[in-house]
């Protein structure tokens, strides 16, 4: 340590008292809705422990309470302008940014998850409570945490912490083989994309020398020739890794059954939850970090957004109705081609990032539809637990509300009005192809909604026809129908969901503005 002599007299000055400081302040108030989702996780893990059997229904309370809180968080930060954890030398990149991009997706995550929560609340029976809140806190907190995270290393960190409970939470059911199988499929496919994403991330890292993304976005416009092959790499490796998470073809083998395994309220978190947590990653990486690289990753999100769309909707035309648990298959294809439809703003954002809000724009209005589905697939689950198509043959009879309100919801997919908010967001994700000149893309689009037209409407019209007799069935040469939909009453908590997404659906129905207005802005 050396002291500044020449200084007033009385004064004495180290080297160290001039140097910059390093110490990062922190910003609570940013950070705010993760933080409390994962505090909240342990106290519920924690209040597990002391809660009699009987009155474990409170913890499923108290993770609603919980998501709704962090909700409230967002509103004094949407001005979107806050950053946290940065380095306080040079540049100053930071670690956490609040801004616009990720309000709107923490609403989503925290969104989907309190809908999960709230479809969750009538299995206690097959839900452990404790368990079951303390995971899906834990995921949702990651799944906040990741569209904020700027650099590398928090970003694969938020990833996993978003994973790692999604895996417990596919297998929690406890006897059944058929959950413990898709959460070993589940585990399996996405230990290999953290493989390949940290192995890409590796890559980036020896090219670049740093882990922050604005800072790699700059270092990899003059990386050295030696290294080009190297960075190029890193690159294409980190969005395979992503590939895997949002389940782009021919990445997506694992989606069908771990659907179908895992209790429908997981089931809805992960095609919607899970997908936008590898959405925002992939965005993070391609359109903040790899800008230089466009050339590379511009082509390659376009030919997977076209063969994910596709895959997607063939293979949901080839769902039998009679099948069991054809319901919950169907839906898990469709989530397969409606991540094609959001795959093609982010190829088209090579030519500008303003793109991305389409992207964001239509996983809004994905989410509130597929978790509505999904809410009255629960509904029907509880009478026909094969959950089979035909086993919503004639629900508008016995239950029209539910069966209007899932018409309304596979209508909003396949882009139909009433559905106008399906109908404007795929206007808008084709809008961004054509104005990043792939008319190419566009095409494949315009083909593959034609063909999701089929088992869209083919789903609605079922729900409008008369239940078959048993004596029809067999007189009529064609698979005995599963009849009418016994009435039981339904639990106010899944009346909630379905009531929600319902009304939330509408209300962009009519005025689809409240979201499209991100496919105009730039949320960075």
């Amino acid at each position: 340590m050396t002291a500044d002599l020449s200084a007033a007299p009385g004064a004495f000055t180290t080297a160290a008292d001039t140097a910059p400081s390093v110490v990062q302040s922190v910003d609570w108030l940013a950070i705010a809705p993760p933080t409390l989702t994962a505090l909240a996780a342990l106290l519920v893990l924690v209040a597990d422990l002391f809660l009699p059997a009987h009155r474990k229904k409170l913890l499923g309370y108290g993770t609603l309470t919980a998501l709704a809180a962090a909700l409230a968080l967002l509103v004094p930060l949407r001005a979107g302008d806050r950053a946290t954890f940065c380095v306080t030398t040079g540049t100053q990149p930071c670690s956490y940014t609040a801004d616009h991009f990720t309000l709107v997706i923490q609403a989503l995550v925290l969104g989907g998850a309190f809908l999960t929560a709230l479809l969750s609340l009538d299995d206690t029976r097959k839900l452990p409570a404790g368990e079951y809140g303390f995971l899906l806190l834990a995921s949702a907190a990651g799944a906040a945490l990741l569209p904020a995270s700027r650099d590398l290393a928090t970003l694969v960190v938020a990833l996993e912490v978003a994973s790692l409970p999604a895996f417990a939470l596919v297998g929690i059911v406890r006897g059944d083989r058929r959950s413990s199988e898709s959460a070993l499929k589940f585990f399996l496919s996405s230990v290999v994309a953290t493989a390949v994403t940290l192995l890409g991330v590796s890559f980036v890292y020896a090219a670049t020398g740093t882990l922050h993304l604005t800072e790699i976005a700059a270092r990899l416009d003059d990386v050295p020739p030696a290294l080009d092959t190297l960075a190029k790499t890193g690159v294409v490796l980190t969005l395979v890794g992503f590939a895997f998470k949002v389940a782009a073809a021919p990445f997506h083998f694992w989606v069908p059954d771990t659907y179908v395994g895992a209790p429908l309220p997981i089931a809805a978190y992960l095609s919607v939850v899970g997908k936008t947590v590898g959405f925002s990653g992939l965005i993070l990486v391609t359109v903040v970090a790899f800008p230089s690289y466009a050339d590379v990753w511009g082509p390659a999100v376009a030919v997977l957004a076209a063969l994910t769309m596709t895959v997607g909707n063939v293979a949901a035309l080839r769902q039998r109705a009679d099948r069991d648990r054809s319901a919950v298959r169907l839906l898990a294809w469709s989530s397969v081609a409606q991540a094609g439809y959001l795959l093609v703003p982010v190829a088209a954002a090579y030519s500008s990032d303003e793109q991305i809000g389409s992207t964001v724009a239509y996983a809004l209005m994905y989410a509130v539809v597929n978790l509505g589905a999904f809410a009255v697939a629960a509904l029907v689950s509880r009478t026909h637990p094969g959950n089979r198509v035909d086993d919503y043959r004639g629900l508008y009879a016995t239950r029209p509300l539910a069966a209007l309100a899932l018409g309304f919801f596979l209508l909003c997919l396949a882009g139909l009005p009433p559905g106008i908010i399906g109908l404007f967001a795929k206007v808008t994700v084709f809008s961004a192809a054509v104005d990043a000149g792939l008319g190419w893309l566009a095409v494949v689009m315009a083909v593959n909604v034609v063909i999701a037209l089929y088992y869209y409407l083919q789903w609605t019209a079922i729900l409008f026809r008369s239940p078959e007799s048993p004596e029809n069935a067999e007189t009529g040469g064609g698979a005995p129908a599963s009849g009418t939909p016994r009435r039981s009453p339904v639990p106010a908590p899944l009346t909630t969901a379905i009531a929600l997404t319902a009304v939330v659906g509408i209300l962009l129905s009519g005025a689809p503005q409240l979201v499209l207005r991100f496919a105009a802005v730039n949320l960075f």
